[in-house]
């Protein structure tokens, strides 16, 4: 199959496993659950859908266990919307990228807030924001030079571009 027909399928299982999901299923087992993506196999057989759940490992699990037990029917969703010779058979896995995330910035909240309560800056103090890190020597004196436009090397007839660069930058 061409890549562009699996992108297009695999478009396609994505957008009507979220809506069906948003919209169509009654299970009280399927809740804040976020579609995140689908990849489906070249041979268009398999399609792995990523989903993310909010909540803790046991609502994941019955998530989980509820979206299997309604596999069926959306894969029945699925074949209304693609003519094909096979319907994709429906995978479900959970992607804990999002929740890494989150307990990655309440981390870096926390940390934040017990810096400022015991009164350190929030920025080190060996850190000067004038203070050049780049490791280049600091060359502050500017002086504008001419590069010749592409195409017109060595001609002076037409005019060149000015350029400011730091007399550092000049020896590269």
């Amino acid at each position: 199959m061409s890549v562009r027909r699996t992108a297009r399928v695999a478009s396609v299982v994505r957008e009507v496993v979220s809506t069906s999901i948003l919209l169509e299923l009654r299970d009280p087992r399927i809740q804040n659950v976020t579609v995140l993506g689908a990849e489906v196999s070249p041979d268009l057989r398999y399609a792995s859908v990523r989903i993310s759940v909010m909540g803790d490992d046991r609502t994941a699990a019955l998530t989980m266990h509820g979206l299997n037990s309604a596999r069926g029917y959306l894969q029945s969703k699925i074949a209304e919307r693609i003519r094909s010779r096979y319907t994709p058979e429906l995978r479900f896995v959970l992607d804990t990228g999002v929740k890494k995330s989150v307990e990655t910035s309440r981390i870096l909240r926390d940390i934040l807030n017990e810096s400022a309560e015991n009164g350190e800056p929030e920025t080190p103090e060996e850190f000067d924001e004038d203070e050049d890190t780049t490791g280049f020597p600091s060359g502050r004196e500017s002086r504008p030079v001419s590069v010749p436009e592409a195409g017109t090397a060595g001609s002076e007839t037409e005019p060149s571009s000015e350029v400011t660069l730091r007399d550092s930058e000049r020896d590269v």
